[in-house]
């Protein structure tokens, strides 16, 4: 089989094909619109996010057996479309479950203990421990939306915390497991003092977190997402940061990110962002949860081992 590559991705991915005999091509630099043209030539393609596969697209790779995308989301790809026409599609959050985990955890740590303040204080010569007093994870309420591979990898990590672990996945059943119980959303949403993102982009999800969505949750709450930016509208976690609904937000991933997640902003900043940059109750990494030196080799592993296997 002959593979095109058109996003970079660790060379592991590169090696277990070609020790299958298989030809790859990279070519990370050509337009969509040239990609297109010569895509009938190919059995795979490999891409992460760099250009989004609707049905033109996905129609053009006549012979296409594959498309692989290293990592978890699949909102870039038209899933169905392709499989309609017989494209397997691969992903591997297996890959980097364990990094958006530990990604995650830090973040809470950081936001309850008030690191990212205390940190730079010191630095900067003041010694104020009254002020900088923390916030105790242990006997906190976690709801979990999402209870996939993500879900599950921060469930797994919470439990030595001493939390209680509520877990809600519209798509499962019986679910439960040593980590988490398995819970409505009414229930996550009326016991939860954090609630923690981990669900794909999808028209059900994009502006899953709105001013409704806030209202409903009957306690002062923390949020985490390092799931997809445009599931939360900021706008309205500003307007619950301020009234104190909204006790401290863990943002990896933010609305305002192009879809390659390589840069956000296309036009000037807003003021909402511009709060959020000053919140000292709000913590902010720029999409990086899934990104470790060892996840960055595990996506691809992952990811290489699935489709060899499905092939043989």
């Amino acid at each position: 089989m002959t593979i095109l590559f058109i996003d970079n991705t660790h060379p592991i991915l590169h090696s277990i094909f070609e020790k299958k005999g298989w030809t790859i091509e990279i070519d990370d630099t050509s337009t969509k619109e040239e990609i297109k043209k010569k895509l009938h030539q190919y059995d795979g393609i490999i891409v992460r996010s760099r250009m989004i596969l609707d049905k033109d697209f996905i129609e053009k790779g006549t012979q296409l057996k594959f498309i692989g995308r290293p990592g978890a989301g699949l909102e870039n790809i038209d899933v169905t479309f392709a499989e309609s026409k017989g494209i397997q599609v691969f992903r591997s959050p297996e890959g980097n479950r364990d990094s958006v985990a530990e990604h995650g955890i830090g973040m809470i740590l950081m936001l309850f203990n008030k690191l990212n303040t205390a940190n730079l204080e010191v630095k900067n010569g003041q010694w104020d421990r009254k002020s900088n007093w923390g916030e105790e994870l242990m006997g906190k309420t976690v709801g979990i939306i999402g209870y996939g591979v993500m879900g599950k990898a921060m469930a797994q990590r919470l439990s030595g915390f001493g939390v209680t672990c509520l877990v809600y996945d519209k798509y499962l059943s019986n679910y439960s497991n040593s980590f988490g119980k398995e819970s409505t959303l009414n229930s996550v949403l009326k016991e939860a003092d954090i609630i923690s993102l981990h669900t794909p982009l999808t028209p059900e999800t994009k502006n899953m977190v709105d001013k409704s969505f806030i209202d409903s949750v009957k306690k002062p709450f923390y949020l985490l997402n390092t799931a997809r930016g445009q599931s939360v509208v900021l706008q309205d976690l500003v307007v619950g940061l301020e009234s104190g609904k909204v006790l401290g937000a863990c943002l990896d991933v933010l609305e305002y990110e192009k879809t390659s997640f390589e840069s956000m902003f296309e036009n000037e900043k807003s003021d909402t962002f511009d709060y959020l940059s000053k919140a000292q109750n709000v913590v902010l990494s720029p999409h990086v949860a899934g990104w470790t030196q060892q996840s960055n080799v595990k996506i691809a592993q992952f990811l290489g081992e699935k489709i060899v296997s499905h092939f043989d």
